[in-house]
């Protein structure tokens, strides 16, 4: 039968990690846990369950941390899973299945990934993440002429659900890697952009907006970015020069995005900056724009339950009863999208 080695990498975790590892721990052939840095019980914990449990040091960089414990990973396939998810009895029976019927030639396996509790910038009830990969990768020539080697990992796409149930956000965390990264590398990857932009709309206060939204300039000013990246930027360098009451920063950002389309999350904000000045009125023409003439980049619940409820409130103080509570039904019906 296959053999699977989890790995993990941990800090302060002693609230949750039982809960993950007893949903788990069975199933697995070997369990590696890498602390970095934690000061509660998260270690005490982790050494009920595996022997293996070693210590590196927390240099802000997951992905460092993640590959010191694969590299201590001897099975065929190491499962990767954060402390504070789970799997319930239905998925655990699941992996047991996929355990004992794995084709050799799969390289890596996705699982979905459901958000439970707190809200996280996922902008839909669950995606698809790879999660279990096969340790070790044998290159294989295809084709019958001009024969080539396939780099392309084999992908099975699983049904199973893993349930993501922290205790609280991550996001000051997140915030500091990501600046101390561009502060080191004077750049990220588009991927990080996104990431960082998405967590800043989402979460951020008016300090971590502004500095973010520095960065952001920076890179605009110094190289091209596509539209896509420019949407993002924009809208929190918007939102930043509105919690700051900068106007005329702010409506210059906003008229730049106006120009080429608009987005969801610049006419929430256009629709919060009239509704400061009790111009409820033009407030209600951006939210409407937010919910039903444009498209979110970063937080798909501004076109949603979050803007139709702030759209409903409008209308209440302007004395229309009916439109009031057609946006208040709207907001109670939307609902986030299935999945990614």
């Amino acid at each position: 039968m296959t053999t699977f080695s989890l790995c993990m990498i941990v800090k302060n975790e002693a609230q949750v990690l039982a809960r993950c590892l007893d949903s788990v721990a069975d199933i697995m052939d070997e369990i590696i846990i890498v602390d970095t840095g934690s000061t509660d019980a998260t270690k005490e914990i982790a050494k009920r369950y595996t022997a293996k449990v070693y210590d590196f040091p927390w240099v802000d960089d997951f992905s460092l941390a993640r590959n010191f414990a694969f590299e201590k990973a001897g099975c065929d396939y190491i499962y990767s899973a954060d402390a504070d998810e789970v799997l319930d009895e239905k998925n655990r029976e699941a992996l047991k299945n996929l355990k004992s019927v794995m084709m050799h030639e799969v390289e890596i396996v996705t699982m979905w990934y459901t958000e439970s509790g707190v809200q996280t910038v996922l902008n839909a009830k669950r995606e698809r993440r790879p999660k279990l990969y096969k340790r070790l990768r044998k290159f294989v020539w295809v084709d019958p002429i001009h024969e080539t080697v396939r780099t392309d990992p084999v992908v099975f796409d699983s049904d199973i659900e893993i349930k993501h149930m922290p205790v609280g956000n991550h996001s000051d965390r997140d915030f500091s890697i990501f600046e101390g990264a561009y502060a080191t590398q004077g750049r990220l990857s588009k991927k990080l952009y996104r990431m960082y932009a998405r967590e800043l709309y989402k979460w951020g206060d008016a300090e971590r907006l502004a500095h973010g939204a520095r960065i952001f300039r920076q890179v605009m000013d110094r190289e091209q970015v596509g539209q896509d990246l420019f949407l993002m930027f924009a809208a929190v360098i918007v939102r930043a020069e509105r919690l700051l009451a900068n106007s005329s920063e702010f409506m210059k950002y906003a008229m730049k995005v106006i120009s080429v389309g608009g987005c969801s999350e610049v006419c929430v904000e256009l629709g919060d900056y009239y509704r400061d000045k009790n111009d409820l009125s033009e407030a209600v023409l951006w939210y409407y724009n937010a919910c039903y003439e444009t498209e979110s980049v970063l937080d798909i619940r501004t076109t949603g339950s979050e803007t139709l409820l702030k759209l409903s409130d409008c209308y209440e103080k302007l004395g229309d009863g009916d439109l009031s509570a057609k946006y208040l039904k709207a907001a109670s019906e939307w609902q986030l999208p299935k999945e990614l």
